[in-house]
């Protein structure tokens, strides 16, 4: 019983640390208007382990403090990762789907926040356009790149 809450823990630390590097790494298109948060691809992650909901959102939640968001934003920042952890893990039988709850937690989310809290000049639909877009990008295309290679090996990567 130990055992399987320590993997739990560790599997969750790791997806954490990866998220928060990949923000650091990439940090010029993690934040703004037009956001390509290539870290938002490990949002599929939930298809193989629920540890990964936690790990991406305290993954997230540090990667916006470090990345100097407003208090707005590394709340609801947060949140829209968590939702769309928590849709990917739900939809886990269903492969296809799995990016789809990110893509809509931070396409509906997020435009708002870069329009009242940062007080980004823009309309929110426009918004929603770019940040849906990068949304796509990274968790449709990039995240399925990776549940696919991950696939292969999720019984000893994800084991518990």
């Amino acid at each position: 019983m130990k055992n399987k809450k320590a993997v739990f823990i560790t599997q969750a630390a790791v997806i954490a640390a990866i998220y928060v590097v990949l923000v650091v790494i990439f940090d010029y298109w993690s934040f703004g208007p037009i956001q390509f948060r290539v870290a938002e691809a490990l949002t599929v992650l939930p298809y193989f382990t629920p540890a990964a909901i936690p790990g991406l959102f305290i993954g997230c939640l540090i990667s916006n403090v470090l990345g100097g968001a407003v208090i707005w934003d590394i709340v609801f920042g947060s949140i829209a990762t968590l939702i769309g952890a928590v849709g990917t893990y739900l939809l886990r039988k269903y492969k296809w789907l799995a990016p789809l709850p990110p893509i809509l937690a931070n396409t509906v989310i997020i435009p708002w926040v870069l329009k009242y809290a940062y007080g980004n000049d823009g309309m929110v639909w426009f918004f929603m356009l770019t940040v849906g877009g990068g949304e796509i990008i990274v968790c449709g295309v990039l995240g399925m790149l990776l549940l696919f290679a991950l696939n292969r090996y999720r019984h000893h990567i994800f084991r518990t």
